[in-house]
């Protein structure tokens, strides 16, 4: 089985190993077999076509299974990006995998990542959540969930909620850099940057049309005292050399390196 990425916008974004998988499988399987028949005309392929969605997926699962174990070739695709992405498909790659079939990738358009590489945001670490809860008290309870963590938050979001939405986590994260790209790879592709409270308020986010990702810079970290540094120092002088002390404490404590390595050598050359 194959899950196959397919474009989010612009139609050549669609790999050649894609076009490839798809045109020589036995089945594919759509969320929207409208959306993929379309996709499939533009690219001139033509093979069978089957629904698998969220509301087929509990009878849709054993049949495929059965294809597979009669050597099928089955494409799993998305309406638009990666398959599993906030869309179904993960119940079937475990069953499928746990089955003894070959699951395989075919990697290509994401909007997540998309949206990650044109924020400006940190990435190093992000999180995918989804879509935030529509009404506001659970949105709320939802994202105060996510408040701490260490990490780019990276969301989806419809057009109506966008300016609610925003201004919930403007209340529940305070004034932290966000991101709003929206309709990527798209003609009107746009990506608005600020904090979040001045895009909650933007008018050209009040009700904006498209695809729309949101994403949300990590807190800040706090910045720890010289004398919690000189403390963790000490102990960590005690059990290595003077570098791997300052790189160990440098992480546990969030301070640059170069800092904690200036402070290390003034406590070693003390008498």
């Amino acid at each position: 089985m194959y899950v196959v990425s397919t474009p989010i916008g612009n139609l050549r974004d669609i790999t050649y190993r894609a076009v490839d998988v798809i045109g020589a499988a036995d089945l594919v399987l759509a969320e929207d077999t409208r959306v993929t028949g379309r996709l499939l005309a533009a690219l001139g392929l033509s093979r069978p076509l089957q629904p698998y969605h969220d509301h087929n997926a509990e009878q849709q699962r054993p049949r495929v299974l059965a294809r597979l174990a009669e050597g099928a070739r089955v494409a799993l695709v998305s309406d638009a990006g990666t398959p599993l992405i906030s869309d179904p498909g993960y119940k079937l790659v475990r069953e499928a995998a746990a089955a003894g079939h070959a699951v395989r990738a075919v990697p290509g358009a994401s909007a997540p990542l998309a949206a990650l590489a044109v924020a400006g945001l940190p990435t190093d670490r992000f999180l995918f959540a989804g879509f935030p809860p529509a009404r506001s008290a659970a949105r709320r309870r939802w994202l105060e969930a996510l408040a701490a963590t260490p990490a780019t938050l990276v969301l989806f979001e419809t057009g109506p909620r966008l300016r609610e939405s925003l201004a919930d986590m403007a209340a529940v994260f305070g004034p932290r850099e966000a991101a709003v790209a929206r309709e990527l790879t798209k003609l009107f592709e746009t990506t608005y940057r600020g904090d979040l409270a001045a895009l909650a308020a933007d008018p050209a986010l009040q009700a904006p049309k498209g695809e729309i990702v949101v994403l949300v810079a990590p807190p800040a970290a706090e910045a720890s005292s010289e004398a919690e540094v000189d403390r963790a120092l000490r102990d960590a002088l005690t059990q290595a050399a003077t570098g791997e002390a300052a790189s160990a404490v440098a992480r546990a404590l969030g301070v640059p390196r170069r800092e904690v390595y200036r402070r290390a050598l003034a406590m070693k050359a003390e008498p």
